[in-house]
């Protein structure tokens, strides 16, 4: 998945930016919602993490503007501001949910997830396809009975096919959600991911299938 973190303490931003990495998520970081709205016009995001008070202006109105503007990224205001009158304002103004400064990774890693199955209309953290039964937060994938482990990216790169089967997904498409601005992207970069979540597939009946000059396919037998 690949998150834009609108959060001007470097500090902090920097180290949310790490522990979601660890999870294989792309992340990006604007200081600033001139820096946000660049960042928009840019690439495309699963899911916002957005700071109140910013130095170039209030978080909500970016919020409203958001909304406006009929994106339908998920966002996660992220704040100091502990009143249940914040809260309220934030969710009307078009938050899909909020958490307070200061706040357990854990707990935001959490709210993340939460926020992204309901906005993928799934109440199950598991996924099947085929003869798959793929787990994100356990990252393994069972095949005929037998449980796989996943690396971080790997478990990236089977979401995004599984919120597409039958979809040819093109190189670039793959990158955009695999990878920040931030990180270096070599030629062959998808094709080794691919590579990789092929072996752990071995078995199934389900394949990732290269269409030649257009992409990559999740498809089945």
């Amino acid at each position: 998945m690949r998150f834009l973190l609108v959060e001007d303490n470097a500090d902090l931003a920097a180290s949310v930016a790490a522990r979601l990495s660890m999870d294989g998520h792309a992340v990006d970081q604007a200081a600033s919602l001139a820096e946000a709205e660049d960042c928009l016009g840019a690439a495309s995001y699963d899911l916002i993490l957005l700071d109140i008070m910013l130095p170039d202006g209030d978080g909500r109105d970016f919020l409203s503007r958001h909304r406006a503007a009929e994106r339908e990224t998920p966002v996660i205001v992220m704040t100091a501001r502990s009143a249940i009158t914040d809260r309220v304002d934030a969710l009307d103004t078009g938050a899909d949910d909020y958490i307070t400064k200061p706040f357990d990774f854990a707990e935001l890693e959490a709210r993340c997830r939460a926020v992204l199955r309901r906005r993928g209309g799934a109440a199950q953290t598991r996924r099947s396809f085929a003869d798959l039964t793929f787990d994100p937060l356990a990252a393994t994938l069972v095949v005929a009975g037998d449980s796989r482990d996943l690396r971080s990216r790997e478990v990236r790169l089977l979401e995004v096919f599984l919120n597409a089967p039958g979809r040819i997904l093109a190189k670039e498409h793959l990158i955009d959600r695999l990878f920040s601005f931030s990180e270096p992207v070599s030629d062959n970069a998808v094709e080794v991911y691919v590579a990789r979540l092929r072996k752990k597939m071995t078995g199934s009946r389900a394949r990732i299938e290269t269409v030649r000059g257009l992409g990559y396919r999740l498809t089945a037998d």
